[in-house]
């Protein structure tokens, strides 16, 4: 188990010994700057530390970069992998069996689960009853720690510091687990300010907002977008999730409310940057890509790298200093 990926980690039953990772919260600074330094020494690296071990990779959710970003780690480190994509479709569980059945399963075929899952709270309920470390590769609209760990390594990596940020989050709030997982993380550093951009119907929640005040960081929320892109470090766009929405007609509401332009990327400061979990669906224009404050591509590669880490350290294949 990594040194403090427990602390402050007391919602869900995952077995502390474990090495589980299941929200953001279970990160303290000192283990995500150690999760850093090692994702710094592993870039352009291929090696055997993990030769002998299985991951497995339980999708029950479509996904492009997560679940490939994990597979890929896994290889460049030496270990094997198996996969279950479209899990909804394709396990067990269209037979009925039971999330945690599954897990228990899985249990013996793999040292490692990571595991995307469409309820929000699905891979803490996987960690308490597996006997292997499980990660949560996003659960619905709860969240996706490993993208908040990508993310904040992106910023650090292009501003150069994990202090001292503004940084505005921007669409779809209210289902957005990738942004409800990095306005958590953030909340460990000094001198952060969030603006949250969203329309009324897609805010924040009120349990990051409560977090966030407990943690003395401050935030605003707006609808005016533009303000938002003069003033910050770090803009953080996200799509508007069509597949959480009742109706098609509710999503075409808000669809295409707030997007990002040459024209505005050009207005944001010096050094500012635009990062963006992917995929994006039109609120990023493609004139945008070759823009200096795009790194939306980059932060791609930092998730390999990250993900690299995280693998190494929970299956004990180098030990943090």
């Amino acid at each position: 188990m990594v040194d403090g990926m427990h602390k402050g980690h007391g919602r869900s039953n995952a077995k502390v010994g474990a090495g589980h990772v299941v929200e953001t919260q279970q990160f303290d600074r000192e283990t995500i700057e150690k999760l850093f330094k090692l994702a710094d020494s592993l870039e352009g690296v291929r090696e055997e530390s993990l030769k002998g071990k299985i991951m497995a990779a339980l999708f029950y959710e479509p996904s492009t970069r997560t679940r490939l970003s994990f597979e890929s780690a896994m290889l460049h480190l030496g270990g094997s992998v198996i996969t279950m994509e479209n899990g909804s479709e394709s396990s067990s569980a269209t037979k009925g069996e039971t999330l945690e059945d599954s897990t228990r399963v899985v249990n013996h075929y793999a040292d490692v689960i990571v595991m995307r899952h469409p309820e929000a709270g699905a891979s803490a309920r996987a960690a308490a009853v597996s006997k292997v470390p499980v990660i949560n590769a996003g659960d619905g609209a709860g969240q996706h720690p490993t993208q908040s760990l990508l993310d904040l390594y992106t910023i650090r990596r292009e501003l150069g510091r994990t202090d001292d940020i503004r940084i505005a989050f921007v669409g779809d709030l209210k289902y957005g687990r990738a942004a409800r997982s990095l306005g958590y993380l953030l909340a460990k550093f000094k001198n952060i300010h969030m603006t949250f951009v969203s329309s009324e119907a897609l805010k924040m929640g009120d349990d990051i907002k409560t977090y966030l005040k407990k943690h003395k960081v401050t935030y605003d929320e707006t609808e005016k977008f533009e303000d938002a892109m003069h003033k910050c470090d770090v803009m953080y766009q996200t799509r508007i999730q069509k597949e959480r929405f009742a109706s098609q007609e509710e999503y075409q509401k808000f669809k295409g409310v707030y997007i990002i332009n040459r024209k505005l990327a050009d207005s944001m400061k010096k050094g500012a940057i635009i990062i963006h979990p992917l995929p994006r669906v039109g609120e990023i224009t493609p004139e945008v890509d070759d823009s200096p404050h795009a790194v939306y591509f980059k932060q791609v590669g930092y998730g390999l790298l990250i993900r690299m880490a995280l693998l190494k350290t929970i299956l004990g294949g180098r030990k943090m200093k």
